[in-house]
């Protein structure tokens, strides 16, 4: 694939790096927009964090303004080396396999056994540059100036390019390279806090975080997680999306069915639950957010083939809604 050659960077105004910013995000769509003025991202399966950069000092931020500095203490001794006063950088912490795969599952894994020799940092914009707002500066000049500060950082912090082809070119290499899919983004936009229609998203497989209200045990083998009963919140309801049975380590299956007796309850959290489902369920607290990958809605609103890919710690239960996909607009002249 062609990669876009980077713009010249602007100035913009002076201003010290704040210690928290709400992040600009991508709405779904069912295919990427067409036309000029677009650049493309690989879209990343990990963590959305904040990197600020201080003195030789690094804080990583969930977009939640959660700390998660100490989790992850060994990025941010490594992402503290990069020759530079101050900075706000956004990207994703991600887990790199072996062969090059990236996956959230693995992501959980190696957390959960302290292995972090194959996470990596992927920064895709620069918000702040020595003292300087770049906010409001065209996309590919922040990212020509966030290239030009990691061209000698360490291997753990890695530059997220960007292409210039289709989008529809574009996603179909992201898929046969087991990718989730892409991010779109208007390349002479400045950086815009909250969700629009300037960082599209394409997946090439449908995940949705989701809140877990209840679970059963297995039949044949009690004290055993068997599966989790999930919903999505709308009009202030939770609404059951189906259960997940699959996806599960033997170790995540004994692990999380303690954390779900902790939160258990008498009463169904969801607005309706199918008969079908209620067999041998128990209803929990709503207060844990897992991501589910799945391969379509079916025509009542569950979810077919669901398999488990971790919990994220990141997403608060009550900001989970349902992802419903939208069409791109027409093209336009940029």
């Amino acid at each position: 694939m062609r990669k876009a050659k980077p713009h010249r960077v602007a100035k913009g105004s002076a201003i010290a790096p704040p210690d928290f910013l709400a992040p600009q995000l991508a709405t779904l769509v069912n295919r990427p927009p067409d036309g000029q003025g677009w650049v493309h991202e690989i879209k990343f399966d990990g963590y959305r964090l904040f990197a600020r950069v201080a003195d030789g000092h690094v804080r990583l931020m969930t977009r939640n303004r959660n700390d998660w500095t100490k989790k992850f203490q060994g990025l941010a001794d490594r992402i503290a080396r990069i020759k530079v006063a101050n900075a706000l950088l956004d990207g994703e912490v991600v887990h790199v396999a072996v062969d090059g795969t990236m996956s959230f599952h693995g992501l959980q894994n190696a957390l959960s056994e302290g292995d972090v020799k194959n996470l990596r940092y992927f920064a895709f914009d620069l918000l702040f540059f020595d003292g300087v707002d770049l906010r409001q500066q065209p996309l590919v000049e922040r990212k020509a100036s966030l290239q030009a500060l990691l061209k000698n950082a360490p291997n753990v912090l890695q530059y997220s390019d960007h292409f210039s082809e289709s989008g529809a070119d574009v996603l179909r290499h992201a898929c046969a390279m087991r990718m989730e899919g892409i991010i779109s983004k208007r390349a002479q936009a400045p950086y815009q806090a909250g969700r629009g229609n300037i960082w599209l998203k394409s997946k090439c497989l449908k995940e949705q975080e989701l809140v877990v209200g209840g679970y059963t045990e297995q039949p044949k083998h009690p004290g055993t997680l068997g599966a989790l009963l999930m919903g999505y919140y709308e009009k202030g309801g939770l609404v059951f999306a189906g259960k997940v049975g699959t996806g599960f380590t033997d170790r995540e299956r004994r692990a999380f069915l303690a954390k779900l007796k902790a939160l258990a309850r008498k009463d169904p959290p969801f607005v309706a639950v199918p008969p079908g489902a209620r067999r041998g369920a128990v209803y929990v607290r709503p207060a844990l957010v897992a991501n589910v990958r799945f391969t379509e809605w079916t025509p009542d609103g569950l979810m077919r083939h669901p398999s488990f890919q971790g919990l994220r710690e990141d997403k608060l239960p009550e900001d989970v809604i349902r992802e419903r996909e939208k069409m791109p607009r027409k093209p336009t002249r940029s």
